[in-house]
């Protein structure tokens, strides 16, 4: 189930991040070589943005490559240090949870009313929906970690200076 996690998520992002890229290089030459951008490349760059974002946040949970404070982790006894995986972890859950509950809510009062991007006139709710999904994976994610044992990690490891 991790790998298809690793796979779909990391596909999503990876696409989107290179469509960001080329949007990105197309602009800046046509505003350079012929005095003209491509119209609302600002509105699918934030939107795009949104998918590597969302899309990504479910594979830096299950990795536990977030930030974080870790420097009082070396001083902590074992059980402590699991008691506070716990609690971060339904913390997290619970919020993420919640989150995509609002933004599914969302979603769905934008599809009622119409709502679309000034520019380019896109439909935000898929964009919502989305994301409501991607908060809702990654609270899972945290459900799933509740149990896990704490790691330590070692400078140049995703550790945090």
């Amino acid at each position: 189930m991790t790998k298809l996690l690793d796979l779909l998520c990391g596909l999503l992002s990876s696409i989107a991040l290179f469509a960001i890229m080329a949007l990105t290089f197309f602009d800046v030459i046509g505003r350079k070589a012929v005095s003209h951008s491509i119209p609302g490349s600002l509105e699918l760059t934030e939107l795009l943005m949104v998918v590597v974002i969302f899309g990504a946040l479910p594979l830096v949970s299950r990795r536990g490559e977030h930030v974080e404070f870790d420097s009082l982790d070396p001083y902590l006894p074992m059980w402590l240090r699991r008691l506070q995986g716990v609690i971060v972890h339904l913390l997290c859950a619970a919020v993420l949870l919640g989150l995509a509950w609002l933004m599914w809510r969302t979603g769905g009062e934008f599809r009622q009313t119409g709502e679309t991007t000034a520019q380019l006139q896109i439909p935000k709710y898929p964009f919502l929906y989305g994301m409501g999904v991607l908060c809702a994976l990654t609270g899972f994610v945290h459900l799933a970690l509740v149990g896990a044992k704490p790691h330590d990690r070692f400078e140049g490891e995703g550790a945090a200076l």
